[in-house]
């Protein structure tokens, strides 16, 4: 819910607050829980296209396999995604072979909200995945992530991974992995090579405790659990606007 506009509102409703009532008011109004200000809903893969094109710092989109969308009550309107797919490692798809093994790979809002609102985002979509999942994310050091959210939302923190991989930057703001990266089709754009200096890796599990076992042997079998990080972490500022209406409906 936004900030609402006191002066709007006594019109429309036909009075006018004391200044002491509007404090009040505007109180009470910060207080609203985040369950009572924020759904979060399944939508197809088209409607985050316009977030991963736009908005995220990739500008591309990336394998889908379930997404999921923050919805603000009070406007009725897509504020934010969060995409699941196929991981990009294939030796770590191969580890968790026996579980549905997927990738936290965006996770995009088209403004800052309130801290937990976004925890609550991510764990009400993790709720919504399948049972016996295994959900892996990273969080770029290049990018000023540590992975806040996901030690927000009680993630196994495994160290740094992904060092030295090869990405390239394109002059039209893409960012390429080094394995979707075609150097005749991108040569006359490409603007930069860039060297990975690691990235964070999470694992979250969903499951029954058994389950969760089995999970943990294999998980422990190639990683450490080590403490959560902390440095400081820096949001990427939203620089590109959309309009839901119109970007949307040139993806449909």
């Amino acid at each position: 819910m936004e900030q609402l506009d006191n002066n709007a509102r006594e019109v429309s409703m036909g009075y006018v607050l004391h200044p002491e009532e509007k404090d009040k008011f505007n109180s009470c109004i910060s207080h609203i829980s985040v369950f009572d200000k924020y759904e979060v809903k399944e939508i197809t893969h088209k409607e985050t296209y316009p977030f991963l094109k736009k908005i995220h710092y990739a500008k591309r989109i990336c394998p889908i396999s379930h997404s999921f969308g923050l919805f603000d009550l009070n406007t009725n309107t897509l504020i934010g995604v969060v995409t699941f797919g196929c991981p990009a490692i294939p030796q770590e798809y191969l580890r968790f072979k026996d579980f549905y093994f997927l990738e936290l790979n965006r996770l995009c809002l088209i403004k800052q909200l309130e801290k937990n609102a976004l925890s609550f985002f991510v764990s009400k979509s993790l709720n919504k995945l399948p049972q016996n999942s295994v959900v892996i994310s990273y969080a770029d050091i290049a990018q000023n992530h540590t992975g806040y959210i996901y030690q927000a939302t009680n993630w196994i923190y495994t160290g740094i991974g992904s060092q030295g991989v090869k990405s390239y930057k394109l002059k039209d703001g893409r960012i390429m992995h080094q394995k979707n990266f075609n150097e005749k089709k991108y040569k006359h754009i490409l603007e930069e090579v860039i060297k990975s200096s690691g990235k964070h890796r999470y694992f979250y599990f969903i499951g029954n405790k058994t389950q969760k076992r089995k999970f943990m042997k294999i998980l422990l079998d190639r990683y450490k659990m080590l403490p959560y990080p902390k440095t400081e972490n820096i949001n990427y500022e939203i620089k590109n606007k959309i309009s839901l209406t119109k970007n949307l409906n040139g993806f449909m």
